[in-house]
């Protein structure tokens, strides 16, 4: 049990302003439910069609420490799931697996998947997590990348936290930026769209909470492939804020961050993933 009075780092606060785009307006589909679902929908059967959807080759280390922080006989149930980038390999070390979505064409993808891959231990809600209505409690509850619209984040935590019996797990994956955006903005002065929100925030939460979570650090590399020059500037140049700079400066300093290989420019980008775990706690208090 804990009695919560720590020191107030304003977190939530931070996360919120990280919300909104860099004109402080939140962008439609953080708070259009339709605009959300049209986007899953257009993914859904943009990447998959027949087929299923590749998984994220960076993800297989976040996949692998997930996984081992399970056991046989644990149910679990995952928050966002997205295409399964850890959906199925969860689903294969556990002995049941509750996906909870608020996307009706996810869920329909990943149960489609499910049976392709032969996985019976798997159920599916279609509801968003800060409004679901807990039935039950789980062995372990787990989100990786999946908090990007909650804006009533510090909600979110407390029903991870209380749903869960022997463990909670958030991953998110971060920085560091590409590294041709910060050598933009040092030799050119540009303002660039870093991004706002980490793992520190909600890191920072949980403290507030009264959640002292374990945090580990991933090394993840991610590579980008593009067929021509013009889909490699397009793709990243677009976080530069300025609308007037030294376009052939900076394509000259993205250009020596690829290298040619069989015919396509790759853009090899290193970067981390943090994942936060506690053992449930009581709260009491604010």
């Amino acid at each position: 049990m804990v009695q919560v009075a720590r020191m107030r780092l304003n977190a939530k606060e931070l996360w919120l302003e990280g919300m909104r785009d860099w004109n402080g307006k939140l962008p439609e589909r953080m708070t259009d439910d339709g605009q959300e679902e049209a986007f899953w929908q257009g993914y859904v059967e943009g990447r998959g069609g027949e087929q299923p959807i590749a998984l994220d080759e960076y993800a297989g280390p976040i996949r692998e420490e997930l996984v081992g922080l399970m056991n046989p006989d644990d149910t679990a149930l995952e928050i966002g799931p997205g295409w399964g980038n850890y959906t199925f390999a969860a689903a294969s070390a556990v002995k049941r697996l509750v996906c909870v979505d608020s996307s009706r064409s996810v869920l329909a993808y990943l149960e489609k998947e499910a049976g392709r891959q032969c996985l019976s231990n798997m159920e599916y809600i279609h509801a968003k997590w800060e409004e679901h209505q807990l039935r039950e409690s789980y062995d372990v509850v787990f989100g990786v990348n999946c908090f990007y619209r909650m804006a009533d984040i510090d909600e979110a935590l407390i029903r991870i936290n209380d749903s869960a019996r022997r463990l909670a797990v958030l991953g998110l994956t971060g920085g560091p930026e590409k590294p041709h955006y910060t050598e933009i903005r040092e030799r050119l002065g540009c303002r660039i769209k870093f991004q706002r929100r980490d793992y520190i925030h909600l890191l920072a939460m949980l403290y507030e909470l009264g959640i002292d979570a374990n945090c580990r650090m991933l090394e993840l590399e991610r590579i980008y492939w593009y067929d021509t020059e013009e889909e490699l500037f397009k793709s990243n140049l677009r976080s530069i804020l300025d609308e007037e700079y030294d376009r052939r400066t900076a394509e000259a300093i993205l250009r020596r961050h690829v290298i040619e290989q069989d015919g396509r420019l790759a853009y090899p980008h290193r970067f981390k993933a943090a994942l936060l775990y506690w053992k449930p706690e009581r709260i009491i208090g604010c």
